[in-house]
């Protein structure tokens, strides 16, 4: 991940405003929840899994758009992949094999 640092400020109700770059570096949006740890003398701050545990920062988003696609084309635009296809999707994730999330990324990253 590339280091992101901003500055914000601290109201006098003890409030502050997550910035948007770090926001979308930690893939939470409105109604996302982070944690905060103090640690010697610093402080760091993560994403927290959703209710499910299991939830994806960009499905909410991806879902959207394609409700947005879907209503925007007629019904009969959307069909179903053939069964060569489906076939072919499946022997290519096999040659790709167990993937780990929590790998690291190689090469750059950007937002």
């Amino acid at each position: 991940m590339p280091v992101v640092e901003e500055i914000c400020t601290i109201t006098t109700k003890g409030q502050t405003t997550v910035p948007k770059a770090v926001r979308q570096a930690l893939g939470v949006g409105y109604g996302g929840r982070i944690a905060f740890r103090v640690e010697d003398g610093s402080v760091t701050i993560h994403a927290l899994m959703s209710e499910d545990g299991d939830a994806d920062p960009a499905l909410t988003p991806f879902l959207s758009l394609l409700a947005t696609d879907l209503a925007a084309r007629p019904a009969d635009s959307v069909r179903a992949i053939t069964p060569a296809l489906a076939a072919h999707l499946e022997a290519l994730a096999a040659e790709i094999g167990k993937v780990d999330p929590d790998d690291a990324i190689e090469g750059e990253v950007t937002l």
